[in-house]
């Protein structure tokens, strides 16, 4: 089943089953106003939206052509979203860049930090930033929704709590980071919003490529329509999403509609080295700041410079044929400018 918020005016939008090739859609809204209200009586409205998925399949559902343009995130505002760091590769390759060390319990232990969750960027709109020396860069990763999740939940429990599966452009402000972290008190003004992919799908809607943890396809990257990352998001993933879960589940419960990300999704070379660039045969990188890590390891400055106004980013994911499997998030940055 793959499920959409489409924009009507208001601020969580209208609850829609999609088809399973994207092209069509039904609005559900006398089953669950919201995904959000879908969330939270899950057990019995999930069959009646599996219901419609299946009269929608069969064209026996009244239907109307889905635009991905006209997608919300499929939770425009979300209770919580917490953001993991599964792909220590990517963390490794960071602390290398700057001289720092590996801790171990960095691979034993997850990160994550608490994003802010009030407000996330519609797949198609635009990264709005007032200035490019903030170090624009994108992030493509995965994410998980889940239902409630008691406190202290074991990882198999919180692998029965996965109830839908998306994609995520993760923006981050690069040049503000240093400073924050330097206070010693997490991230805030350097992680703006967030996107999402214009459709969350149910795991079994992904077959063999789901194991229950992990999705095993690549995630392919464009950065201003060249190919810039395919790193498959099965392939080094230290910690799984039911390690994830359970871990933000350690000291708290996560409600229903609770959103837990991969963090970016990156691959080593088999050798165990640092990737290389889609053009040099490589899979390429899902963010700016990773391609910068290893030009920095390697020649010792980085020569790949962040996003600019104008700049775009495409994320999406396909399934052994082909198809797009959650719409793309497609997002051009552009020079906010306060209304007067």
């Amino acid at each position: 089943m793959k499920l959409a918020t489409l924009k009507d005016g208001t601020r969580d939008g209208k609850l829609a089953v999609v088809s399973k090739d994207l092209a069509y859609c039904t609005v559900v809204n006398h089953i669950a106003p919201t995904l959000q209200a879908a969330l939270d009586d899950w057990a019995n409205v999930a069959p009646r939206l599996e219901r419609a998925a299946e009269t929608l399949e069969s064209g026996s559902q009244p239907t109307e052509r889905f635009h991905e343009h006209d997608a919300h995130s499929p939770l425009p505002r979300a209770y919580q979203w917490a953001d993991g760091s599964a792909y220590v590769n990517h963390v490794e390759l960071v602390r290398k860049a700057r001289n720092a060390e590996m801790p171990p319990s960095f691979w034993t232990d997850p990160l994550m930090y608490q994003g802010g969750s009030d407000a996330f960027l519609a797949p198609r709109d635009p990264i709005r930033m007032a200035d490019e020396a903030w170090g624009i860069d994108m992030e493509g990763e995965i994410a998980v929704i889940v239902d409630d999740v008691p406190m202290g939940a074991s990882v198999d429990e919180a692998r029965e709590a996965i109830r839908l599966i998306m994609l995520v452009n993760d923006v981050s402000l690069r040049g503000l980071i240093p400073a924050e972290l330097g206070k010693g008190f997490g991230f805030f003004q350097s992680k703006p919003s967030s996107a999402f992919s214009p459709v969350a799908v149910t795991p079994d809607e992904l077959g063999d490529a789901w194991d229950g943890g992990k999705l095993h396809l690549p995630l392919l990257v464009d950065y201003n329509g060249a190919p810039f990352g395919c790193a498959n998001a099965g392939i080094d993933m230290t910690f799984d999403f039911p390690q994830l879960i359970a871990h933000a589940a350690k000291t708290r419960p996560l409600s229903a509609g609770a959103i837990i990300g991969s963090g970016t999704v990156s691959n080593k070379l088999d050798d165990g080295g640092p990737g290389k660039p889609v053009a040099e045969g490589g899979v390429g990188y899902s963010c700016i700041a990773e391609i910068r890590m290893i030009e920095t390891i390697n020649d010792g400055k980085p020569t790949t410079g962040f996003m600019k106004f104008g700049d775009t980013v495409r994320i999406e994911m396909k399934d052994g044929d082909g198809h797009s499997i959650f719409g793309a998030i497609e997002q051009t940055v552009e020079q906010y400018k306060k209304e007067a």
